[in-house]
């Protein structure tokens, strides 16, 4: 099977998988930038960043399978290694030509990762920059939520099973009303001065993410130990954004992107969470205008 162009703005890769897909900008621009979403969300987490770019980029960016508007993941393809193969294919069919900035947040910046990891032909030849926005290249498998002792170690107990468990629910969706998903929702993924729409957004997200998709890949995040790949990127321009009130991909992880990168800019944002693109959508996208220059 080849890969093919759907009606209504989807990819379908090699594998049957539908994906939801939106471009914007000019056809014949020099430059694509491709905006990459992160775990349990989807192309709408870019909607606040998207009007603060440049008008002569072209943006492609889509939703994982699993998320959005996308297809399921079928079974034993909710994994790292199989979204950097969709994101190759993506950009072979939606962006052939020209330059590429590449930006990940989260599973996003892991899969741009494995993307370097699995097509380091693809990234050596047309990739000029790369950011990565509150996101890892190991240790997923150890995470406290910012919890201590105690907690801290139920906390990764707890984590450790959340995969497993959603990857066998058998429902397309979670049967959990928005307004008792919103509180953990702020909890995890937000820092200080929370914006009540922001939460809501995010919430709307995840509980259009198809829960066992998200388990899969929960799964193999905490086996990602990408380290090597980002040897293939030493030598673009690149950024390293994080908020010091991340819990689910916290500083001490973006330090380690920053010194496989060593050439690269280090930003760190206090009082802010794992949501950066909605908590600082205007120094995020100065970052990204500046990879653009």
């Amino acid at each position: 099977m080849t890969s093919t162009i759907a009606p209504g703005g989807r990819f379908v890769t090699t594998d049957g998988t539908a994906l939801h897909v939106r471009t914007s900008g000019p056809a014949q621009a020099e430059t694509t930038m491709v905006l990459v979403h992160a775990w349990t969300q989807d192309l709408t987490e870019w909607d606040p960043i998207l009007p603060l770019l440049p008008p002569d980029v072209a943006v492609l960016r889509y939703d994982h399978r699993g998320h959005g508007g996308s297809m399921p993941a079928a079974p034993g393809t909710a994994t790292l290694a199989q979204l950097a193969d969709d994101l190759a294919e993506l950009i072979a069919a939606r962006a052939p030509e020209g330059r590429l900035v590449l930006v990940g947040h989260s599973m996003g910046g892991m899969t741009l990762m494995a993307l370097a990891e699995r097509h380091p032909e693809l990234v050596g030849e047309r990739v000029d920059a790369v950011a990565f926005i509150s996101t890892s290249c190991s240790n997923m498998d150890k995470l406290t939520l910012g919890l201590r002792g105690a907690a801290g170690r139920a906390a990764i107990r707890v984590d450790k099973r959340l995969g497993v468990t959603l990857s066998r629910y058998g429902k397309e969706y979670l049967p959990i009303p928005a307004v008792l998903a919103r509180p953990a929702t702020k909890w995890l993924a937000f820092g200080r001065k929370v914006r009540r729409a922001d939460v809501r957004a995010m919430t709307a997200q995840f509980l259009r993410a198809h829960p066992g998709s998200v388990g899969g890949f929960r799964d193999s995040m905490s086996r990602h130990d990408r380290r090597a790949a980002l040897a293939t990127l030493k030598d673009k321009r690149s950024v390293v954004l994080v908020g010091d009130r991340d819990r689910l991909t916290p500083v001490s992880h973006a330090k380690v992107i920053a010194q496989e990168l060593p050439e690269a800019e280090f930003v760190l944002f206090p009082g802010a969470g794992h949501e950066l693109t909605y908590e600082r959508s205007e120094a995020v996208a100065a970052r990204l205008r500046k990879l653009l220059e």
